[in-house]
């Protein structure tokens, strides 16, 4: 066992964390020319182009260092606020985390989360700074932002460069000198950690797991704690490019499960795997079930395609267990579904796919988060809102709660005042002001989940000249004045259009979606009434007016009374069509809502 590392590496999103891992498996031999190609750990064509990671990746090498053979485990992590919780269990595998520092950019606010992350396990963090290569690089002074954040020493922070292969060599040499082997004993029972999961369409769920203590061997019978369900460990292994299957891995070491489960939703990320007969008494402490914090309808724009929609969604929930998904059907928008995502990036991810890999394509309705609703007939039983026709009738409403973010961005000390004016725009209320620097500023706010789910990553883009990083974290939910905006058309109520709104910004809102419809939606025979309610009570008003046809243009001159006759006729015929019609809308309707600053 002493000679097994088990690390990670984090960092912030493209701080070169794929291009060092594919640097470090280069240089201990784990890859053939053949195979070498960028990003060699991310599978999905959408992590190539968006030089993302999304699923988190393991894979062994193997490397003699000092007469040696040691084996590194580098269990990636993916580098995504959405995905926090994988990382945290990312993190709780490893006894070791290299911290990437891109050299050009300095720290961004999810290098310091995931720092925070690995701190809390006790982790030995290894500094890089990645990029030096770069003309841009500032090296000394990211060096000295470095130790202010870490309290280690100069020398400690390795200069590398993913790119080039620059300090590579250093680096392993730091892992196996700097990282502690892992600690347990193979004599205790199976004690091991899930850290994650992927769906083979022909071996069923791989499990990839850490082992804490004991061993695991082939045919064993095992069992899941979380879920209490037991198996037989049909094939276990290592990972290298490929998978190496072994008949026992042992405590300290990194390997996968094949087991034969068909459902992704059985294998849980930080659940703790041990042996059938001789189960350990204490479960790996962490494990919690992955909650979804944005909801959004998806509908097929053709609703012939429903049920292909349907198994799309099936086929695709088995490589992400984290999407959840209830039928629903919209008055407008016809069947579809209520989904749960766990972020915006996730949603975005999800609707590309299911183009991508299913060529469907879908409506999104606006993102929403779930809120609780708590009546005065039972003011401590909580009503869980995910959709807004869910809301409770006001009369009877108690309270509603929503949930609150801690939100950490770091920015430029010259955008502090554009980033706080958006903030305080979005309900925000600032809780600390750090000066890491003189040139960088960390702005720490409370806020809600609902104001970020539009667009607020891009504003704070654009206020920042992008130079802002942000990163945020769940801390549960508080009460708040919320009120439910119907979109009526035509007098008629437009569910797919509707939104909890807190009460200040109700009006302002309500104003701007109907001005936006008015703009979109094709002018008909007659005239549209577009208009905002909260309850009955209708707080804006737009009117698409009629297209018309000049009935007065054969009255040349003559009495006014004539025309007036032909005028009230046609009036007559509008009236009878507003009650018959019916309004069709377009699809970019949908979409304009979640654009309303443009």
């Amino acid at each position: 066992m002493k000679h097994i590392r088990n690390f990670c590496i984090i960092a912030h999103i493209d701080h070169g964390k794929s291009t060092l891992a594919d640097r470090l498996l280069e240089f201990t031999g784990s890859v053939t020319d053949r195979e070498k190609q960028n990003q060699l750990l991310d599978s999905m064509d959408l992590e190539r182009e968006r030089g993302i990671t999304i699923k988190s990746h393991a894979i062994q090498m193997d490397y003699i260092y000092k007469g040696e053979q040691y084996v590194l485990n580098l269990i990636d992590t993916p580098g995504h606020v959405d995905f926090s919780y994988e990382v945290s269990r990312s993190i709780a595998a490893c006894e070791g985390a290299l911290l990437i520092v891109d050299a050009a950019q300095s720290i961004q606010a999810q290098t310091i989360s995931n720092l925070y992350l690995a701190l809390e396990n006790d982790l030995e963090i290894i500094p890089v700074l990645n990029k030096i290569d770069l003309p841009s690089a500032n090296p000394e002074e990211v060096k000295d932002d470095i130790v202010d954040l870490l309290g280690c020493h100069r020398d400690e922070i390795i200069p590398a460069s993913a790119k080039t292969g620059l300090g590579i060599e250093d680096i392993l040499a730091a892992i196996i000198e700097r990282v502690p082997a892992p600690s347990g004993t193979v004599d205790e029972p199976l004690q091991a950690l899930i850290f994650d999961s992927v769906y083979n369409p022909f071996r069923g769920v791989e499990t990839y797991f850490r082992v804490i203590n004991g061993s695991i061997k082939k045919g064993q019978h095992i069992k899941f704690i979380a879920t209490g369900k037991t198996y037989n460990a049909d094939e276990v292994g290592t990972l290298r490019l490929k998978q190496f299957p072994r008949t026992e891995i042992k405590a300290g070491d990194v390997g996968y499960l094949i087991t034969g489960i068909k459902e992704a939703k059985e294998v849980k990320v930080g659940d703790t795997i041990t042996d059938a007969k001789n189960p350990t008494v204490n479960a790996i402490s962490g494990f919690e079930d992955v909650k979804p914090m944005v909801f959004a309808g998806i509908y097929p724009v053709d609703t012939e395609d429903y049920e292909d929609l349907r198994s799309s969604m099936e086929k695709l929930q088995l490589n992400d267990a984290s999407l959840v998904f209830t039928p629903e059907s919209s008055a407008a928008l016809g069947f579809g579904f209520r989904c749960g995502f766990l972020g915006m990036l996730h949603l975005e991810i999800i609707q590309e796919r299911l183009e991508r890999e299913f060529d469907m394509t879908v409506i999104t309705t606006v993102p929403n988060v779930s809120y609780h609703a708590y009546t005065h007939k039972h003011p401590e039983d909580a009503i869980i809102v995910n959709n807004p026709s869910d809301l409770p009738d006001p009369s009877s409403l108690n309270r509603v709660e929503e949930p609150y973010i801690k939100a950490t961005i770091i920015t430029k000390s010259e955008f502090v005042g554009n980033v706080m004016s958006l903030c305080i725009d979005k309900r925000g209320v600032i809780t600390n002001q750090t000066y890491l620097t003189t040139e960088r500023v960390e702005l720490t706010f409370d806020m809600p989940l609902a104001e970020i789910v539009f667009d607020f990553y891009d504003r704070l883009k654009t206020v920042s000249k992008g130079y802002a990083s942000f990163d945020y974290s769940p801390i549960g939910m508080r009460a708040s004045k919320l009120v439910r905006v119907d979109i009526l058309l035509n007098a008629q109520p437009v569910d797919a259009l509707s939104a909890l709104i807190h009460a200040d910004n109700a009006y302002t809102i309500g104003k701007k979606i109907t001005e936006k419809l008015r703009e979109l939606i094709p002018r008909q025979q007659f005239d549209i009434p577009i208009q905002a309610a909260i309850g009955a009570k209708i707080i804006a008003r737009e009117t698409i007016k009629a297209l018309r046809k000049d009935v007065t243009a054969k009255c040349y001159g003559g009495d006014i009374s004539r025309k007036r006759k032909l005028l009230e006729k046609q009036k007559k015929g509008k009236k009878k069509m507003r009650q018959v019609g019916n309004v069709e809308i377009p699809q970019q309707a949908f979409m304009a809502v979640l654009k309303l600053n443009d």
